[in-house]
Formats: structure tokens, C-alpha cells, sequence
């Protein structure tokens, strides 16, 4: 059983890989719901044009974008950047080609820690091997005895 504290209000709860308990996600929610809501009914709004009308925070509608819970429309993005790049984005944390770069670099990552590995697992074969003792299984020494 795992207890921690609510990210955002700082009661205790019980983990469950979120970092915020429940009530906190349900108001959360809520407010996502609002501002969603607005926008269905208000496609194209400014971010202080949602903020006001729905009462939910300017920087909480961020989240909501970088989390990709919500895209920007049209073509005039001064909001929301690449944080790796810099360059205007309409939602989540990273451009496209971004997301793509960091993805390759962590698949080369896994490939080479892989690699690194299987080399380990050989080099520890030969060891034993080297010491003049080996498993067989025990098919095979039946063969052996036929």
C-alpha cells in the first residue's frame, strides 16, 4: 500500500500512479470539461477568452495543450513552443520533428544498451566455457546413453 500526497492540495491518498488524488482529478475534469465545452461552442477563442468565460486558469489551460488534451487552431500560435526547438506548435511538448529525432535517439539508446548486453551475456559464456564446465540439458544426455 502505497500513501503519498496530493500533488496539488497535499492530502494524503492512495497511490495510483497518478500524482494527484481523486478529488483533485475530479475538479480537474471538471474544468477540463468547461473549457472544452467553451471551445465546441467557441471554436478559434483566445486563451484569455476561455480563461475568463470558464474561470479555469490561463496556465492549467496550458497543461491541458502540452498534455495534448487540446490543439491550437489556425495559424497565429504565439502561445505554445517546442521546448526543445523553439518552434510554434499547436499541442503537446515537442514539434513533430522533435518528437520524431528524440524518438530515433531512444530506440538507438535501447538497440545499443541491448547490444551491450548480449555482448555481456556472450563474454560470460566464454568465461564458463573457458572453465571446462558446461549445462546439458537432460535430452541430451539421454541421446548420449541410447
Amino acid at each position: 500500500m502505497d500513501v503519498r500526497n496530493c500533488r496539488r492540495c497535499g492530502k494524503l491518498y492512495l497511490y495510483d500512479g497518478i500524482p494527484i488524488c481523486p478529488q483533485c482529478r475530479k475538479e480537474e475534469e471538471e474544468d477540463f470539461k468547461k473549457v472544452k465545452e467553451y471551445l465546441y461552442e467557441h471554436p478559434g477563442a483566445t486563451l484569455p477568452e476561455v480563461s475568463n468565460a470558464t474561470g479555469v486558469s490561463p496556465e492549467k489551460i496550458l497543461r491541458f495543450l502540452k498534455e495534448e488534451r487540446l490543439e491550437i487552431v489556425g495559424e497565429s500560435n504565439i502561445i505554445l513552443e517546442c521546448e526543445r526547438c523553439g518552434k510554434a506548435i499547436k499541442t503537446g511538448r515537442l514539434c513533430d520533428e522533435c518528437k520524431r529525432e528524440v524518438g530515433t535517439r531512444f530506440l538507438s539508446y535501447l538497440d545499443d544498451k541491448k547490444l551491450r548486453e548480449s555482448m555481456k551475456k556472450n563474454e560470460e559464456y566464454a568465461k564458463r566455457k573457458e572453465g571446462g564446465y558446461r549445462y546439458l540439458s537432460k535430452d541430451f544426455k539421454e541421446d548420449e546413453e541410447k
